[in-house]
């Protein structure tokens, strides 16, 4: 084999490794750094969300629900300043987000879904569907949870979850590219949080929705079964918040200042 031939081919397996290593990050709509950034200035101490403010984690996923990046706040070295369990609800709330709307079309945020996933709802069952993978959630080492090089990063999580924190990431022209998922608080406040965070990222041009037009979370008054798209109040305050951040009045009955 000559020398042109040589580099011929070389050439050839430099261009195959290039098409394989594009999509491992190239659908991603938002990277570690910018999610981060947006979600510090979503969170306690610079503003509340109607729930404990505690400490947060959010989960980016793009269209075919592959992990892009994982984040939280606190300590960047402790995992103990924050629930746990959350970094994965995260990324669950997100994959469902994801999993359950649609480009130019109607958008489902995990509030969305709790009314309906109930005791002779017209989605009961589903949140048994679509499990989350295990060995994917408890991959790795825990001091990497969160960072740039998180362990679920690249691969698909998998799982539903029905209450508040997770919402589809749209672009200007009603595209879908992607979900984010918010979760370490009450559902309530995960859900403002969340709505906070998109919209930091100038990802909220949601198309279509049940609430409004909006995948904006919809709350039973006082004492109301659930039903419809609806999700309970979670007791802190969360609907006031709600309705300042999102300027959409509540349904619950609340008489806000």
């Amino acid at each position: 084999m000559n020398a042109q031939m040589k580099m011929r081919r070389a050439a050839a397996f430099l261009a195959i490794g290039a098409v394989w290593a594009v999509p491992a990050l190239g659908g991603c709509p938002v990277m570690h750094a910018d999610l981060t950034n947006a979600l510090v200035s979503s969170v306690a101490p610079n503003v509340t969300n109607g729930g404990l403010d505690f400490n947060m984690w959010a989960t980016i996923v793009d269209v075919d629900g592959s992990v892009c990046a994982v984040t939280k706040t606190g300590d960047p070295a402790s995992i103990t300043d924050i629930w746990l369990g959350s970094r994965v609800i995260s990324a669950q709330k997100a994959n469902t987000a994801n999993a359950f709307s649609i480009s130019n079309g109607l958008s489902l945020s995990t509030a969305n879904i709790y009314s309906a996933v109930q005791p002779g709802g017209s989605l009961y069952g589903l949140q048994h569907s679509n499990p989350v993978d295990t060995k994917i959630a408890y991959l790795g080492s825990s001091a990497n949870f969160g960072t740039s090089v998180d362990p679920m990063q690249k691969k698909r999580i998998g799982g539903v979850n029905v209450f508040g924190g997770g919402l589809a990431l749209y672009d200007a022209d009603g595209v879908k590219v992607g979900a984010l998922g918010v979760s370490g608080d009450t559902s309530c406040a995960d859900h403002n949080v969340a709505w906070r965070v998109r919209q930091a990222l100038g990802l909220d041009h949601v198309p279509a929705g049940v609430v409004g037009g909006t995948d904006n979370i919809d709350y039973l008054a006082d004492g109301e079964a659930p039903n419809g798209f609806k999700h309970p109040q979670c007791g802190f305050n969360e609907v006031c918040v709600n309705e300042a951040i999102t300027g959409q009045p509540n349904g619950a009955g609340v008489v806000c200042p």
